[in-house]
């Protein structure tokens, strides 16, 4: 049976527009059991819907949903959260969405978010067009450890639940940097309805998808808190290996709760990896078109240099401070110079590795060393790139080259940098 289900358009721009730009893409946030949307996905889902045409949804009985008359799994809540999403992007405007079966999103969601993202692409494959799955798993502890929770919130209520949340849910020290938004949270938990926790208890009780995650061929980014004890790095990574299409990303300090815990950095993983285009971890760089293009045609180029693990670390470090200048560097080094068709990656990476040698920009060369192997170009191809620079760069430029290049390409890990 379908159960009830509450979903809204984050933000105030007319459905489907944007005033810059023309239509927006659809972005979905689910939340995690025992919070709304409004305060898991608030600082996040307001930075996301600058770009992206939001709806968020609750579970039965939270944020104000009406609680369920019955049980349901999660397969039930995914069909519910579809039904509603149709409904929302419809709108005032039922004319903008002909058939809502050709209306596709991105999604994102947390904990039992999460799995209902995953059951949206597994159920309804032609819609999901990119997800993000945070702080979940394809199965979630086991059945008799969600079955006493519930009996526990039956027996004596939310608040029998809300210490043991507040361990599980935040980082290290979290509370303690910002203490408004861990009670927003917490207080959030206290207005859920007990049975509804108790039945969202019971559906994720019975979550086990591990063995059809190979069904998966839409791009799946999994984030994984460094802290999370419910859902750990390896539940994430079992994700991302599992699926056809899928890319790991951990968060230092952060638990069980990512959007609400690193906004910033959740705001600009999610939409590095929801805009329209998103590629396949193996596709090759195509056409760029519009912005979207740019970006997506950039963060291709950019992986395939650099390399996923240095591109998703330096994407998970972004705040508010560099998110501007991180899209700077993908949309125009990466996705217009590094793809102009006049010359080929190789000879892109020898001049590369010149000017950083003139400028004396030593991270960035150690940094480009790494991806000019990536490019094809040999080590000995890179001393001959090396000596040329001693001549026209000056032989002290050359000398610290040299030294940079002999740690670097002797340690395929390389060095931080942009």
């Amino acid at each position: 049976m379908r159960p009830p289900l509450s979903a809204r358009r984050l933000g105030t721009t007319p459905p489907g527009r944007n005033p810059r730009d023309g239509h927006r893409p659809i972005l979905v946030l689910g939340p995690s059991l025992g919070t709304s949307a409004a305060t898991l996905w608030g600082e996040a889902g307001a930075a996301l819907a600058e770009e992206f045409d939001v709806i968020t949804w609750d579970l039965p009985g939270h944020g104000g949903t009406e609680p369920p008359t019955s049980g349901y799994s999660v397969a039930e809540l995914a069909e519910a959260v579809l039904a509603a999403v149709d409904e929302v992007a419809a709108g005032d405007e039922p004319a903008a969405v002909d058939d809502p079966a050709n209306l596709t999103f991105a999604y994102a969601g947390d904990s039992i978010g999460g799995a209902v993202g995953l059951h949206l692409l597994l159920d309804h494959p032609g819609r999901v067009r990119a997800a993000t799955l945070l702080c979940t798993g394809a199965a979630i502890g086991t059945p008799q450890g969600w079955a006493e929770r519930a009996a526990l919130v039956r027996d004596q209520g939310i608040e029998a639940v809300v210490e043991g949340s507040r361990q599980r849910w935040f980082g290290p020290g979290f509370p303690d940097r910002h203490p408004a938004a861990a009670e927003d949270l917490v207080e959030a938990l206290r207005e859920v309805d007990p049975e509804s926790y108790a039945l969202a208890c019971e559906a994720l009780g019975s979550l086990d998808v591990r063995d059809r995650l190979g069904e998966i061929t839409a791009p799946v980014l999994a984030v994984a808190g460094e802290a999370d004890q419910p859902t750990p790095v390896e539940s994430l990574r079992a994700i991302a290996d599992g699926v056809v299409d899928g890319r790991l990303v951990v968060l230092d300090g952060v638990a069980h709760l990512a959007p609400a815990e690193a906004p910033a950095r959740v705001a600009c993983l999610v939409a590095a990896h929801s805009r329209p285009g998103t590629p396949a971890l193996g596709t090759s760089p195509g056409t760029i078109g519009g912005t979207a293009d740019a970006h997506a045609a950039g963060m291709r180029m950019r992986r395939a240099v650099l390399g996923d693990e240095h591109v998703d670390r330096a994407v998970a470090a972004t705040t508010g401070l560099t998110g501007g200048f991180q899209d700077l560097i993908t949309r125009y080094a990466w996705g217009e110079i590094w793809n102009r068709p006049g010359l080929d990656r190789r000879s892109r990476s020898m001049i590369t590795l010149t000017a950083l040698v003139a400028g004396g920009h030593h991270e960035e060369l150690a940094l480009h060393l790494r991806g000019a192997r990536n490019n094809g170009l040999t080590d000995e191809e890179i001393t001959e790139v090396l000596m040329q620079t001693a001549i026209y760069c000056g032989v002290p430029s050359a000398n610290t080259a040299f030294r940079i290049a002999q740690r670097v390409l002797a340690d395929e890990a390389g060095e931080p940098g942009r």
